[in-house]
């Protein structure tokens, strides 16, 4: 063997050199690819794509451009791994049924809900959605977060995004890291707001008070949530179990030529990352099988409006008893098992709720305090050119002699630098000066820009000074985004049979509940207006805006059930505790986001019951048309979460 082959032999402990080789990997898979960095809430390949579209210019107001560019630039300068999963991954943050709220807007077949795949990159376009460029990628030029080489050492990519939302939260992640994985849920964005206004406004606020404001996942494919004690799990651990259900009813239908009627179970809603497909295959196999019985048929009458399985009966099945089969045996019912397992400082963590939030927080915080140092800087290079310009403008004659006998520009500068006291920028600013600005015109101009410059440089100083102030702006920034992009909650949450439910935990007190003309509701601390009588109804509950009016107010117990009567004669049940608190001074809750109530229907009636067994108590209900019901109170003890018929209503009745 030569000596230069024997210098290149290394000799190494095997099981040293695994360890080592094998730990290099992971970290590798961890930090680099599999697991979303807890402050943007993003993996490399999401980061990638987005800054990928941000650089070919795909902002929302411009053309869309084809995905196979994407890729192929994403692939070239930052991503250096498969185009398969990376135009896999630009698809998912285009489809809305993944994502909450998409990152990227798809033109052409993005794939659907019934598991059918995209079409290939050459045919699709795509650009970005208005929310990732006003939330990921505002202010990346403003020196916001720092930029690294690339895999070649080439270009220069950003290490984060400068997000204005907690994304970890909003849109959620999934990945399989070496050792670890992590398996985060979608939340509704104004949801969120509301959580991390709390949170800035009272840093010590508990997880249970958060979750007066974050009650639970929200995802795009709406369903059911069953239970809230996965959820309790997952946001004071980090990890829990959370039964999701799509929304199924049983309805009566008629087929065929005779118009024959027939009971049906109507699926409109699917789980979460469940195809409408699977359930269809999963009830066939049931159904070969003979494990599952009373099911005459079956066909998906989905389209582009919305998701419609027809579950049909036989004459002789049990519809309820069906159902719950369906839930029992199909991914009809399914289990989000949940890790809110992210990346902080580099470094892998599971985090309570709370602990997310405060990342996200700090995070912003970091952000303006660098994007106002970037303008501060910007605003003192220009005020310092100004400074030297106004010199100039002082001593105009003895300049403009200085400049005519110089022997060269250098000479000039110099001379300039010297007599003056000025830099080499002012000077060099000084020589480029256009006669026309000598004029006094511009002259008072450059004096009155300079004044605002100061001006500026004061406030921005402050801010960098101040600390409440940047958490007054990161408010004002999220109120903002709320506004814009926040839409209502799409899944549903109930308690499930044989759940501890809050009241078992909750101290029995007086509250006060105001529901507005315009259907915002809440419940204030009984002693908000020295009201302590349960059932007192008075005209003024706190702040209304100048448009709305109070339309129900009284006192009643947080432990007692309060009946929503609508106008098109259904009723829905609410605790007392499950009201939104708040205070004298706040609007409250739309309604709308605590009941499923859409279309015409809006609240009539509102009554506080503190004992369903009572039997000398009814509900008498009136209609427009003058027909009159009494029901007994006690027929109303068990609602559930999509309400109950308590009277059947003539067409144009109320």
């Amino acid at each position: 063997m030569s000596g230069a082959a024997a210098d290149r032999i290394v000799t190494a402990n095997l099981r040293s050199e695994m360890q080592r080789s094998y730990l290099e990997y992971a970290m590798s898979v961890i930090v680099g690819r599999a697991l979303p960095d807890a402050r943007d809430g993003l993996k490399p390949v999401h980061r990638r794509i987005l800054f990928t579209m941000h650089e070919l210019g795909l902002s929302p107001d411009r053309p869309f451009r084809k995905c196979a560019r994407v890729v192929g630039d994403a692939l070239g300068k930052y991503h250096p791994h498969g185009d398969g999963a990376l135009y896999d991954a630009l698809v998912r943050m285009a489809q809305d049924f993944s994502m909450r709220m998409p990152l990227i807007e798809g033109h052409g077949n993005f794939g659907s809900i019934d598991d059918d795949p995209p079409a290939a990159m050459r045919y699709t376009e795509c650009r970005l959605t208005q929310l990732s460029a006003q939330t990921l990628l505002t202010d990346i030029e403003s020196d916001t977060v720092d930029f690294q080489d690339n895999f070649d050492g080439s270009q220069q990519e950003p290490t984060l995004l400068p997000a204005r939302l907690p994304q970890l939260l909003l849109n959620g992640s999934s990945g399989i890291a070496v050792g670890m994985a992590t398996n985060i849920p979608p939340h509704n964005l104004s949801e969120l707001v509301e959580g991390l206004i709390t949170l800035i406004d009272q840093p010590d606020t508990s997880i249970s008070q958060l979750m007066q404001h974050i009650p639970g996942p929200d995802f795009p494919t709406s369903g059911v949530i069953l239970g809230r004690g996965g959820i309790r799990d997952a946001y004071h651990t980090g990890r829990g179990s959370i039964t999701l259900r799509g929304k199924a009813e049983i309805e009566t239908i008629t087929r065929g030529a005779t118009t024959r009627e027939r009971q049906a179970i109507i699926i409109t809603e699917l789980p979460y990352q469940v195809s409408s497909q699977a359930i269809e295959l999963k009830i066939s196999e049931l159904v070969n099988d003979d494990r599952l019985d009373g099911i005459a048929d079956l066909r998906n009458e989905s389209d582009r409006t919305g998701i419609r399985i027809v579950v049909e009966l036989k004459r002789d099945a049990h519809p309820r008893v069906v159902l719950n089969n369906l839930y029992k045996l199909t991914p009809l019912q399914v289990t989000f098992g949940v890790t809110l397992l992210a990346l902080v400082e580099g470094k892998p963590r599971v985090m309570t709720l709370k602990e997310a939030l405060e990342v996200f927080i700090n995070f912003r915080i970091e952000l303006i305090e660098r994007r106002t140092r970037y303008e501060l800087n910007k605003v003192r290079e220009r005020d310092h050119i100004l400074q030297g310009q106004l010199t100039a403008l002082t001593h105009l004659d003895a300049v403009i002699a200085l400049v005519r006998n110089a022997t060269d520009t250098p000479a000039a500068k110099q001379e300039l630098m010297t007599r003056y006291d000025l830099s080499e920028t002012q000077a060099d600013a000084i020589l480029r000066m256009q006669l026309r600005s000598l004029t006094s015109l511009e002259a008072d101009k450059l004096e009155e820009e300079h004044r605002t410059l100061m001006l500026r440089i004061e406030d921005l100083t402050d801010i960098l000074e101040r600390r409440p102030r940047i958490l007054e702006m990161i408010k004002t920034e999220l109120l903002d985004l709320k506004t814009r992009f926040a839409n209502p909650r799409r899944t549903v949450i109930e308690f499930s049979e044989g759940e501890l439910e809050d009241v078992d935990l909750i101290a029995n007190q007086e509250i006060l509940v105001m529901l507005t003309e315009q259907g915002y509701v809440k419940a204030m601390p009984s002693n908000a207006f020295n009201c302590q009588s349960r059932g007192t109804r008075g005209k003024s509950g706190g702040k209304v805006k100048d448009d709305d009016g109070v339309k129900h107010f009284f006192a009643c117990s947080n432990h007692d059930t309060i009946l929503f009567f609508t106008n098109l004669g259904t009723v829905f049940a609410l605790k007392g505790y499950q009201l939104p608190v708040g205070s004298r001074t706040t609007r409250g809750m739309p309604i709308v986001q605590l009941l499923p109530i859409s279309g015409e229907a809006k609240v009539t009636s509102i009554v506080p019951v503190h004992d369903f067994e009572r039997t000398d108590e009814y509900l008498v209900m009136l209609t427009q048309q003058g027909y009159i019901k009494k029901t007994d109170l006690k027929a109303f003890a068990h609602i559930r979460t999509n309400g109950l018929i308590a009277i059947d209503l003539e067409e144009g009745d109320e």
